[in-house]
């Protein structure tokens, strides 16, 4: 395996949630120390939603996700997830997750390469 596996996108109505999982590659989580959750919609770059470092617990919001989003790392697992409440149509996109690092008031995807991602869609 070497990319990232992410699951659980899928239809949900404006007010619903989802939690999405990510299964990093075998010992990745060890050789990077912090993953983040981004997303894409057709025409535009990745943003990241959300990240997470887990030996410092600390975490990054995109500020339109605050309060809704909260990303958390099972290491019993070897996941990385975020649970998406209150889902907007705003939130539409296809969800990626990747080891981040940071760049200004942001954080970027440090290895230029996505796995499969997971559609999540939100409609009225």
């Amino acid at each position: 395996q070497v990319q990232p596996v992410e699951s659980g996108g899928g239809l949900v109505q404006t007010g619903a949630s989802l939690r999405l999982s990510c299964a990093p590659p075998s010992g990745r989580t060890s050789v990077f120390p912090t993953w983040g959750w981004f997303r894409q919609v057709p025409g535009k770059e990745h943003e990241c939603v959300a990240a997470i470092t887990q030996a410092v617990n600390s975490t990054y919001y995109l500020d339109s996700v605050k309060g809704r989003f909260t990303i958390s790392g099972d290491n019993a697992k070897n996941t990385v997830n975020l649970q998406m409440n209150n889902l907007q149509i705003e939130d539409t996109a296809r969800y990626y997750c990747a080891p981040a690092g940071r760049l200004g008031s942001t954080w970027v995807n440090v290895i230029n390469s996505w796995g499969q991602g997971t559609q999540v869609t939100v409609s009225a």
